[in-house]
């Protein structure tokens, strides 16, 4: 397991025969006393590196997301959870180590008597801002899960109904959001915003107003009413903005892409076709960034020869060298890696203009904007971007499709890297079209089954919530997927 601080404890003194031998019993690799800067840094740590992670025993977003397939091994491209109990290491991940951490602070918080007041209530609230990130995360993972009830005492706890929960996040997020103001003192113990409060409200703003976007097509007046809040209070303005975790180039500290790609010698993923067909046919930009290795192509009708970005297909068995890989920055052991960006959130806006939010702008804004800071980001140039965006397939009024199906496949596309947003922007818009997964003959699930051990630690809790939500299979949906 990372860990960016690693604890130590100093023995002093020497032994005397007056000495109580019961310190002996003491463990010293695992510490009674953490600090809670500590815990809040380990939380984010590994919440940002199962976010980040291409492992397929880890995070299989990417490959749902039709942005890579296998080669070697094809399960995860056909969905298969189990084997690896891929869904049984996302639960864990997010309830023992990411929120069970975030908890532990802020009792810590409390107790600490060299904090002032203002340094207690914004400590608390950015833990507080976090954790809902990471429960959300959970439902919109799995949908109905352990939550009123979770780390009681209780050990076979309930499931509570996503949509209540969600409810109940935004009550949380919005006195979140109330607490946020003035300093924390929280300093390099905060590893994306250094403890500025001022991004941090930002941040939570920003999921407030994706939290409003998920729900909108099952709840269009409470979606209206937190997202124009959300931009009222202030969103991210720009890329300065993102939550964002930058990585170095000693491990333990690398991104996780670079251990699965570089450091496991492994050679396991390849550009799947979905992807690499959807922007050869948009000329996109961005598609030497996002791969690399191109090919010889022969159109067996006119005989001319290309070369081109070849996608393997998505859910076979594929040959690594005759397909494209994941471009150089992927490679990189300090790429950073963001969970929330002003990428996103520009598509968000675009969204809720469309809806007739008052969000200060238009859709085709919003559209432009997201495009446009994508571009960018990736290494393109603001040329590039505009000679993209006139396109007429590409261009607001005239790509195909209605105005979810726009936005869908240009969220989808600048959602590469980050997997679980794109898979969840297909889950929301039904666009783009993706592609029957060669082995299991089906589109990509809607959610993930709940884990194996649940059904023997937890069996009554979990087949109760297996048919409230209509059945603990792959594709139910969650409570705001309406498509």
């Amino acid at each position: 397991m990372r860990k960016i601080y690693i604890l130590s404890l100093l023995l002093f003194g020497m032994f005397s025969c007056s000495q109580d031998i019961t310190d002996l019993n003491a463990d010293t690799k695992n510490p009674e006393a953490v600090e809670a800067g500590t815990l809040f840094a380990n939380a984010t740590v590994e919440l940002m590196d199962f976010m980040a992670s291409t492992n397929v025993n880890i995070n299989n977003f990417r490959l749902w997301a039709q942005q890579w397939t296998q080669t070697t091994y094809n399960d995860e491209s056909n969905y298969n959870l189990i084997e690896r109990n891929v869904n049984g290491r996302a639960w864990n991940t997010l309830y023992a180590e990411v929120i069970r951490d975030l908890k532990g602070v802020k009792p810590l918080v409390a107790e600490d008597q060299f904090l002032n007041d203002e340094n207690k209530r914004n400590q608390t609230a950015m833990t507080e801002v976090l954790e809902i990130f990471t429960w959300h995360l959970l439902v919109d993972i799995f949908g109905d899960i352990p939550y009123s009830q979770a780390f009681g005492e209780d050990v076979t706890p309930a499931y509570d109904d996503d949509a209540a929960i969600y409810a109940d996040l935004a009550s949380r997020l919005d006195a979140a959001i109330g607490n946020l103001s003035g300093a924390s003192a929280l300093g390099s113990s905060d590893l994306i915003y250094g403890g500025d409060v001022a991004k941090w409200r930002k941040f939570a703003n920003s999921l407030k107003l994706r939290m409003a976007i998920r729900m909108a097509d099952m709840n269009d007046g409470g979606a209206k009413k937190m997202a124009e809040e959300a931009v009222t209070d202030g969103v991210f303005e720009s890329s300065d903005d993102d939550f964002r975790i930058h990585y170095t180039s000693s491990t333990p500290h690398t991104n996780p892409l670079w251990v699965d790609l570089i450091q496991s010698g492994r050679s396991d993923f390849v550009a799947a076709n979905t992807i690499v067909d959807h922007m050869k046919g948009l000329d996109d930009p961005r598609l030497p960034y996002y791969f690399q290795d191109q090919f010889e192509v022969t159109d067996s009708v006119t005989g001319v020869t290309t070369t081109e970005f070849l996608g393997g297909i998505y859910g076979d068995i594929n040959n690594y060298n005759a397909f494209s890989h994941p471009g150089a920055q992927l490679l990189d052991p300090t790429f950073s890696h963001a969970i929330l960006d002003y990428t996103e959130v520009s598509f968000l806006l675009a969204d809720a203009a469309a809806r007739n939010y008052a969000v200060g702008g238009t859709a085709e804004d919003f559209y432009n904007q997201g495009i446009m800071n994508s571009i960018l980001q990736w290494g393109g140039t603001e040329d590039e971007a505009n000679t993209y965006l006139a396109q007429s397939n590409v261009a607001y009024a005239t790509a195909a499709g209605d105005w979810k199906q726009k936005i869908g496949m240009q969220k989808w596309l600048a959602m590469y890297n980050r997997g679980f947003e794109a898979w969840t922007t297909w889950r929301i818009y039904n666009a783009p079209e993706l592609n029957i997964a060669v082995d299991a003959g089906t589109l990509p699930p809607l959610r993930y089954t709940y884990p194996v051990t649940e059904f023997s630690l937890n069996g009554e809790s979990v087949q109760a919530a297996a048919s409230a939500i209509g059945g603990d299979n792959l594709m139910t949906h969650v409570f705001w997927d309406m498509n």
